[in-house]
């Protein structure tokens, strides 16, 4: 199994903090400071998975120990992460956006975890994407200097609380997305009542199509949100926005269209004026399945009234998967940019064979994500010697119930009780939330790091 280099106190990966302009490189010394906190952090019964007699330790100090994840105590079910392939495929997009002239704030909700968006600062990102006004708080509180919130916010509650983020630090940079000239009215009064000074920039989105996801439907309602905009006093329109995996029945000539609509609408209401006090435009799409579209469209955005800051938004990327993502990766479509690898490993064990055709994995619904596949099963370790072998053709997981997996075998599968178990599995961003601690692993097995998530 392969895992994670270094410690809690240099990021997940191991890289060094730095960036590639002075806002990263600052967030990034920020966050590495935080970051390092977490180390600091007691083991106990709040971390599943973890050796039980490691309760009291440090992280650091139990990552100073290198355990073995199958020999030092571990329990199953237990999520582990490829070193390797982590840093793989953190250094890929990185060379993959500086390649393509985009700035990159990947979205942190896939993983929430501070040590990643450390890493991630650390190699130029310009800031982190989230969801939700909690997650902006996870990312504050490490000390990430830019925030692009993709959602509309209308929480007077936490608008009262962004709009004392950003006067209270000046340096802090949060974009948001607005869809409705509706939503635009709440969060004006809500800022208002606050007494916020600065501004709120915001971002229109752009709806792919009737009865897709969120987003403004048509460039017509996109400018009665823009004019909306115009007439408060608490924001400021920067950019436009969206998300190109929402175009129904993708395919790359409909989400062409689309990403090409978007750099229209930028370029419209930049002739209209609605842009006229912004520092720099946004222009910003890309989930993980079509940022090779976002890199071709984005290529050709025109020269506007400011500087354009084409902003790639995928988050996914960081662990890959071995099902949704690795079907629907943009590197399958442009091999010659690269490839990235699976970074996840569920381990399980064989609690129970009760026929020939059937055994039963100690994981389950709260341990694997099936909202996109189920897991498969890639090995098997001997609980007799140790020795690891592929399991045979046929061997699958039926379904899963709240603590076990189903799996179908066929009549020669050797598998025993007490054997463990690896799962390949769909969607990163259903794994993270379901694990708080997660061991990082180097080729062998030697766990030399641990990646704390905040759901």
């Amino acid at each position: 199994m392969d895992g994670g280099t270094g410690g809690a106190r240099s990021g997940a990966s191991g890289r060094a903090t730095g960036g590639a302009d002075g806002g990263a490189t600052g967030g990034a010394s920020a966050i590495g400071a935080r970051v390092a906190e977490l180390g600091r952090e007691r083991v106990d019964h709040r971390f599943k998975g973890l050796p039980p007699d490691a309760e009291g330790l440090t992280v650091d100090e139990l990552a100073a120990q290198r355990r073995n994840l199958f020999e030092g105590g571990f329990t199953t079910p237990v999520l582990a992460l490829s070193a390797p392939s982590l840093a793989h495929n953190l250094d890929l997009l990185e060379h993959y956006t500086a390649a393509h002239g985009l700035a990159f704030a990947p979205h942190g909700k896939t993983s929430m975890a501070p040590q990643l968006f450390a890493d991630q600062l650390a190699r130029g990102a310009w800031g982190i994407t989230v969801a939700v006004p909690h997650q902006v708080r996870v990312c504050r509180a490490f000390g990430v200097p830019r925030v692009f919130l993709a959602n509309e916010v209308v929480d007077a509650a936490a608008l009262h609380w962004l709009g004392g983020l950003l006067d209270a630090d000046p340096s802090f940079e949060l974009v948001v997305y607005v869809d409705s000239v509706r939503g635009v009215e709440l969060m004006d009064t809500a800022l208002r009542a606050a007494g916020t000074r600065r501004r709120l920039d915001v971002v229109v989105e752009l709806g792919t199509a009737e009865g897709a996801r969120t987003g403004a439907r048509g460039e017509a309602a996109c400018e009665a949100v823009a004019e909306a905009v115009g007439r408060t006093g608490t924001l400021r329109l920067v950019g436009v926005a969206g998300y190109e995996g929402e175009v129904p029945a993708a395919q790359p000539d409909s989400v062409r269209a689309y990403l090409r609509r978007l750099v229209a609408l930028a370029e419209g209401l930049d002739k209209a004026g609605h842009f006229a006090d912004a520092d720099r435009i946004v222009v910003s799409a890309g989930g993980s399945a079509w940022f090779d579209a976002v890199a071709e469209v984005f290529a050709d955005v025109p020269e506007l009234s400011a500087p354009v800051l084409k902003l790639l938004r995928s988050g996914a990327y960081v662990t890959h998967d071995d099902d949704h993502y690795r079907r629907l990766t943009p590197f399958n479509r442009v091999p010659e940019e690269g490839a990235l690898q699976p970074a996840f490993r569920l381990w399980a064990q064989v609690v129970s064979r009760p026929a020939p055709g059937q055994a039963f994995l100690n994981a389950g619904k709260r341990d694997a994500p099936y909202d996109l596949g189920l897991p498969t099963p890639v090995a098997v370790r001997s609980a007799r010697d140790g020795s690891v072998r592929t399991p045979a053709e046929g061997t699958a997981v039926a379904k899963l119930s709240d603590q076990h997996a189903w799996l179908s075998l066929p009549a020669d599968e050797p598998l025993e009780v007490g054997d463990w178990v690896a799962l390949a599995l769909s969607h990163p961003c259903t794994t993270f939330d379901r694990w708080q601690l997660i061991p990082v692993v180097e080729e062998g097995g030697a766990v030399t790091s641990y990646v704390r998530t905040f759901f």
